[in-house]
């Protein structure tokens, strides 16, 4: 059946060629259609907890997703009359953009003070180039004395303050709103640094960082995959051209191999848009992986192909044989690649799902491509092959005799390096920062970094303390316990500031006391914080309540936990912390599960570490079954988990002794790597299987063997991988940085596991009788294996088909 199938993509190469054009043409319809995600809320599963509750709190009180302009006077002086100016003209234009539900700055603030009985709420600053020096002061006095706007809105020196714009979008897809907001934002930046040259002005805050998420995408699919796609030109034009030594099958080879990539790309992502799959910074990334593996199965074949040209068969035979010879290892490297990127299923994240499926499609492309649409290109493009002498073995072939006769020491130095790395495997820690997620050279993290280190946190974590009954906020004991919770988080370390409503009712207390200081407390009685609490939401202005501190019934208030830039542990140390001091001293009240995006990126690791090594573990024991079926061997499947799971103990044993910090990219490595790293046992031992059982050759001549047919094939694709996983450690988007660089590495270290561990450890176990009976060869006869032997094994067939 597989030589018929073969016998007619080769006879029939027109036809092939065209109808892999059709189905493309089909798939690739959709591509128009392609729709990136720019919310962060992609990241998290609708049955997240954490997602959950942060969505629930969002239901009750005013969202807080907003844009923060960040003003920094080259001056140092927030409270200059220019400077001033400028957050009032601004503050009043920020009203304007798109979707916007609140302002707030240091010049609308409303500022309560008491005349006899009335309770006066206006603006702190207006017309700032009008007020005399003595005003001005007063209003830095007052702002830097109130705990809502000190590292909040201002910072403590003076030096720096912001104008913070909420931002509510509809809908539960912002994929066509947010960008505008950006744009809006973004023109309104320029034309005020235009206007005041002398001050800086930074933008940052929740929506900018979301909109980071569709940047980081668009940087990725417009530099990566281009610079991923020149590279792997590059490495295969010089293989081609060493393989042939001909300019014109350089070319052609090269053309055919990116026509597979090509197809494979178009193949997969077409039918992601079919499938509703929206391009995410992890799923932005498929096309990169793609390629490289789609550059592996046509390498495989067209190493054997360039082989038996050389010993002087026509190009058609030569590819029949290659298709042949490569039947099985290319489909179960295949098999095995998806199984492998299938695992991601197991991700709590959906955008990494999104990842593994689309490459999976992407892996099933490349095979189906690789064995229709590449030899039949190939059979109509231009092939020519230099002969080379049969004693010309090459390096490969040295290599293994070096193998073969110190494999004992070859073996123990393996083991040792392996032990040795795996030793650093407890030194990785799962611990992230997402808010470095974006590499420092994007404006956004660059607004972010100054307005951490100059003004305020961007990371909280957010409380609704519930009273239990409609009004019960204004209750002296609720207020009493509140009071408590916002002095025991301002004593933590980590905690930057709090929003809390006990300073507002406070405030309002020594406002009606004749501003006496004295009483800065909490009202005694619940009628009379309620009084207050009704004067002064009557008096403030459309668009500055207090529904972002307080829910519609007023039986419940939002405490907000401005945080330091702080990892996932530190962020959940404090958080359980704060379970335990409230389990402990709020008995009386009903306080929901702290919830922001930060915690849920938190959660979001170690939730994504148990379902990944799930999934890992259950890919690991499909790949095992298959290989040790298509092995038709028990006893070589068990030894072929040694190199599959190495490269990951060693690969992460290095990232631990060098770096440590284990994040949200590299939990989905090991099972990403899986299926690429079984390719390089597979092909290994089935090409050693190959000559043991159907050529009866010895072990030794078996490796030898091995690495005659496949080693280069190997070398040379593992140069490809490499170099194109590298590539995105370029990505501006941290977790497709090191998911790419800890993918490089582990492919690198799969190498050199099946060429300085496999076989060592293959003639060490048939040296103890562990591999059975031997072929014809002895085994101390070491006598290079000639090609003309390697041809003999090669023309032999491995499969037999079956009538």
């Amino acid at each position: 059946m597989i030589d018929k199938f073969n016998n007619w993509i080769l006879n029939h190469f027109i036809i092939t060629t065209l109808l892999v054009l059709v189905i493309i043409g089909i798939t690739a319809t959709n591509l128009p259609n392609i729709k990136f995600d720019s919310d962060y809320r992609i990241f998290f599963s609708e049955d997240n907890p954490q997602l959950k509750a942060f969505e629930e709190l969002q239901g009750n009180y005013t969202k807080n997703d907003s844009v923060m302009f960040v003003v920094a006077p080259k001056d140092g002086n927030a409270f200059s009359p220019s400077t001033l100016s400028l957050v009032e003209e601004l503050t009043q234009q920020a009203w304007k953009l798109p979707h916007s539900q609140r302002v707030d700055s240091i010049t609308n603030y409303q500022h309560t003070e008491a005349e006899d009985d009335d309770l006066i709420v206006e603006d702190l600053v207006r017309d700032a180039t009008q007020r005399t020096s003595d005003e001005l002061n007063h209003a830095q006095q007052v702002s830097l004395a109130e705990p809502s706007l000190v590292k909040r809105l201002i910072a403590e020196d003076s030096r720096v303050t912001a104008v913070n714009v909420t931002v509510e979008i509809p809908g539960v897809n912002n994929t066509k709103q947010l960008p505008i907001v950006i744009e809006a934002a973004r023109s309104l930046k320029q034309e005020f640094e235009a206007k005041y040259p002398d001050v800086d002005i930074h933008l940052t805050g929740r929506v900018v960082n979301n909109y980071a998420f569709k940047e980081a995408s668009l940087f990725d699919l417009s530099h990566i995959v281009p610079l991923a796609f020149l590279i792997a030109m590059l490495c295969i034009s010089a293989y081609m051209f060493a393989a042939s030594g001909s300019l014109i099958t350089m070319v052609s080879g090269t053309l055919a191999t990116l026509a597979v990539i090509v197809t494979s790309i178009l193949f997969a992502e077409g039918i992601a848009i079919w499938a509703g799959i929206h391009m995410s910074p992890p799923a932005a990334n498929a096309p990169t992986m793609i390629l490289t593996l789609a550059i592996a199965d046509s390498i495989h074949i067209l190493v054997t192909f360039f082989h038996h040209m050389r010993q002087g068969e026509d190009k058609k035979t030569a590819m029949r044989e290659s298709l042949r010879i490569n039947h099985q290892p290319v489909f179960l490297t295949s098999i095995t690649t998806l199984v492998g990127f299938l695992s991601l299923n197991f991700s709590d994240a959906p955008p990494f799902r999104d990842l593994g499926n689309i490459v999976a499609v992407g892996v099933f492309g490349a095979w189906i491509f690789s064995i229709t649409l590449l030899p039949a290109l190939m059979m109509i493009l231009p092939v020519k092959v230099k002969k080379v002498p049969e004693e010309n073995v090459g390096w490969i072939s040295q290599l293994a005799e070096t193998l073969i006769k110190h494999y004992r020491k070859v073996l123990v130095i393996s083991i040792v390096t392996i032990l040795g790395c795996g030793a650093f495997l407890p030194s990785n820690e799962l611990n992230d920062i997402w808010s470095e997620y974006f590499d420092e050279s994007m404006p956004q993290r660059q607004a972010s970094d100054f307005t951490r280190t100059n003004l305020t946190g961007l990371n909280n974590i957010s409380y609704s303390i519930e009273s239990g009954e409609v009004g019960g906020i204004s209750e002296p004991a609720y207020l009493a316990q509140l009071d408590s919770i916002t002095d025991w988080f301002r004593q933590q370390p980590e905690v930057i500031h709090v929003n809390t409503f006990t300073d507002v009712i406070k405030r309002l207390n020594k406002n009606m006391h004749g501003d006496d200081p004295e009483w800065y407390s909490l009202p005694d009685s619940r009628e009379l914080a309620a009084q207050y609490l009704l004067l002064y939401e009557m008096s403030l202005p459309f668009g500055l309540d207090l529904n972002n501190q307080i829910n519609v019934d007023k039986s419940a208030t939002r405490l907000t936990v401005t945080v330091k830039n702080l990892s996932t542990n530190q962020l959940l140390s404090l958080q359980t912390r704060a379970n335990q001091w409230l389990q402990q001293n709020t008995k009386n009240l009903t306080i929901g599960e702290g919830s922001s995006s930060d915690v849920m990126f938190a959660h979001i690791g170690y939730r994504n570490v148990r379902t990944m090594l799930e999934g890992t573990f259950l890919a690991l024991l499909l790949i095992s079954a298959m290989l040790a079926i298509s092995l038709r061997s028990f006893r070589y499947g068990l030894i072929s988990l040694l190199p599959n799971l190495l490269p990951a103990v060693v690969a992460f044993g290095l990232w631990g002794m060098f770096v440590g910090r284990v994040g949200l990219g590299l939990s989905v490595v090991a099972g990403m790597t899986l299926g690429i790293v079984v390719d390089y046992s597979v092909h290994f031992l089935s090409k050693f299987l190959r000559a043991k059982r159907e050529s009866g050759l010895s072990t030794e001549d078996a490796i030898r063997y091995a690495f005659s047919t496949v080693g280069v094939a190997l070398f040379v694709t593992t140069i490809i991988l490499f170099a194109n996983f590298s590539v995105l450690a370029l990505s501006d988007f941290g977790l497709n940085s090191e998911m790419g660089l800890l993918t490089a590495v582990t492919i690198v270290v799969a190498l050199l596991v099946d060429f300085f561990f496999l076989p060592p450890l293959l003639l060490f176990l048939n040296s103890k009788g562990y591999l059975g009976r031997d072929g014809t060869t002895k085994q101390q006869d070491i006598e290079p294996l000639t090609n003309k032997k390697i041809e003999d094994a090669t023309t032999t067939p491995l499969i037999k088909e079956r009538a």
